[in-house]
């Protein structure tokens, strides 16, 4: 037999557990932007693309589950530390039971009940935002090489390319752009048009890299001879940091380029400068991977550029 517990005991664990949840709900209504975005990368003055909010909603959605599973655990804790506890007036052992059928049915039903909730909505939102359904305006291809970007403008029929930033530790804020973090005027920069949906074709030249821009809250991988597709919509003019997020070699710290989401005009005024420029076609797969900043491809030839 146990002592039973004073209802003095319970009373204090109810107050207890009564103001943690008044001081939860407080703390979520006047928590930051920052904090009720689970510190993702977002603006107050609108989603960066279609898809940034439903990525949001899912993070901060599973980590609200997870705190409410940790309530409920770290209370139940506590209240058998409390109810439970050995007093000095009680020397007898508690009853001993050797199992509990109803407990150990919960205790395995409640987590596949929370996992196969977690897995319904991490599918239907994964699988939303891989769809290409043909509906882009935009078609861009992306290539990653040892340690930079091109970038194939295929509906404009031009191109434009990157170079390997060989000391990113210098890059200081004067050299950002309009003052975006991470980005530098030394970086390749990738156009995309506003409220215009964009299918990026992802490929590599040379080893396994991972196209990310993290306000865009999304990032896939670049693999050898195999071609990666997904589309989004930008809805935010701006400009953001985009790298490589695969380990891919000495000099991956260097792989980074810049995002610049701008108004329809101007991304065609870019794409005229390009052209002017004569970076006209297509950049290949097969241009031969440097182990420093690349050479120009405007030199290469004909067959090489894959005009």
């Amino acid at each position: 037999m146990h002592s039973k517990p004073p209802t003095r005991t319970r009373r204090a664990i109810l107050r207890a557990s009564a103001l943690a949840a008044a001081v939860a709900v407080l703390a979520s209504g006047c928590a930051s932007e920052s904090v009720q975005r689970g510190y993702l990368p977002g603006y107050s003055d609108g989603e960066v693309t279609n898809q940034t909010e439903r990525i949001t909603d899912l993070w901060v959605g599973s980590w609200i589950a997870a705190l409410a599973v940790g309530i409920v655990t770290w209370g139940l804790m506590l209240w058998c530390i409390a109810a439970y506890r050995k007093r000095k007036d009680d020397h007898q052992l508690p009853v001993q039971t050797r199992y509990h059928l109803p407990l150990e049915l919960m205790y395995t039903a409640v987590p596949i009940i929370m996992v196969l909730v977690l897995f319904w909505y991490t599918d239907r939102d994964v699988t939303a935002i891989k769809t290409v359904d043909g509906t882009a305006t935009e078609h861009i291809q992306v290539i990653g090489k040892q340690w930079s970007w091109d970038f194939n403008y295929l509906d404009a029929n031009v191109y434009d390319y990157g170079e390997h930033e060989a000391d990113p530790g210098s890059v200081t804020a004067e050299d950002e752009i309009d003052g975006a973090v991470g980005t530098s005027t030394s970086f390749p920069t990738l156009y995309l048009p506003v409220n215009e949906t964009v299918e990026f074709t992802l490929d590599s030249r040379d080893v396994i890299h991972s196209f990310w821009i993290p306000a865009f809250l999304y990032k896939q991988d670049m693999i050898p001879h195999r071609t990666n597709t997904f589309q989004v919509t930008p809805t935010r003019e701006g400009t953001y940091a985009g790298k490589c997020a695969e380990l891919c070699g000495e000099f991956h710290s260097g792989m980074l380029f810049n995002v610049k989401v701008v108004s329809a005009e101007e991304y065609d005024a870019h794409m005229a400068d390009l052209e002017a420029k004569g970076q006209t076609g297509s950049l290949g797969m097969d241009l031969a991977r440097t182990a420093g900043p690349v050479d120009n491809p405007a030199e290469t030839t004909e067959e090489e550029a894959g005009h």
